[in-house]
């Protein structure tokens, strides 16, 4: 196990991030936006931040999950062959980051998600009602779970806006309903990545457990307000955390590499 130091302040400060993180990724993604940036800048290296990470953003998705659940968003049994196919893509996509480069995609993420950007702007309808199912529910689960599965094993970010906008526009469902059904698949290939960093001694458990804690409070929180507010609601925060991730993706790949 992995071992980190830093100032009682350092760890206050990441756990306000954590939880900050976890309630804006169960509305609409990237909490590793805010996470993975104060790991590296309370001290830990590329790998233990990746791996400590992931370790805590499990917490979130599984407390967001739950929740829908609660809420009536989710019928988990209906998702076993979705879960199983993005549990297998993002196995896939973990042994995969050390044979493939992924220079290419950190280039051309940023570009695919300002494409979404603009075509939501100019759909502003898009998600805020139920749609028309293009693809039957279990094929749609298996081919996008192991698409979407793989690419977040590989490299990941973007994956929440990407699962949101194909389960509204493949899958038929509103903004909420693909809010709750993104944070499932994403707890799944939060879970297989986790037990790759696990088995390479890349994870800070003290550290990350306590994240996980605040991780999965913010999560509540968040997901309480999906449930309260809607489809509206996940639509702006969904275009805002995109925006934001464009711009993190560009200053690290494009500006700052």
């Amino acid at each position: 196990m992995a071992t980190f130091s830093a100032s009682p302040l350092a760890y206050v400060l990441l756990f306000i991030a954590a939880a900050v993180a976890g309630f804006v990724d169960s509305i609409a993604g990237g909490g590793g936006i805010i996470t993975l940036p104060a790991l590296l800048a309370a001290g830990l290296p590329p790998h233990l931040a990746l791996g400590t990470n992931k370790l805590q953003s499990s917490f979130g998705s599984l407390s967001a999950t739950l929740r829908y659940r609660a809420g009536g968003m989710l019928r988990l049994r209906d998702l076993v062959p979705g879960l199983a196919a993005t549990a297998l893509g993002a196995a896939l996509g973990a042994l995969a980051v050390g044979a493939v480069d992924s220079r290419l995609l950190s280039l051309l993420i940023p570009i695919f998600l300002v494409c979404i950007l603009v075509f939501m702007a100019l759909r502003p309808r898009f998600g805020l009602d139920g749609g028309t199912r293009r693809v039957a529910w279990v094929p749609f689960w298996v081919l996008a779970g192991l698409a979407l599965g793989f690419y977040d094993g590989f490299f990941g970010p973007g994956v929440g806006t990407f699962w949101a906008i194909a389960l509204v526009s493949l899958a038929g469902l509103d903004m909420q309903a693909a809010t709750a059904h993104t944070k499932a698949a994403n707890f799944m290939s939060n879970i297989v990545s986790l037990i790759v960093f696990i088995s390479a001694g890349t994870v800070v458990l003290p550290l990350g457990l306590a994240m996980g804690v605040a991780q999965a409070g913010g999560a509540l929180l968040g997901s309480k307000m999906v449930l309260k507010r809607g489809a509206p609601f996940v639509r702006v925060m969904l275009m805002v955390m995109t925006g934001a991730m464009v711009l993190y993706l560009a200053l690290k790949y494009w500006i700052l590499k």
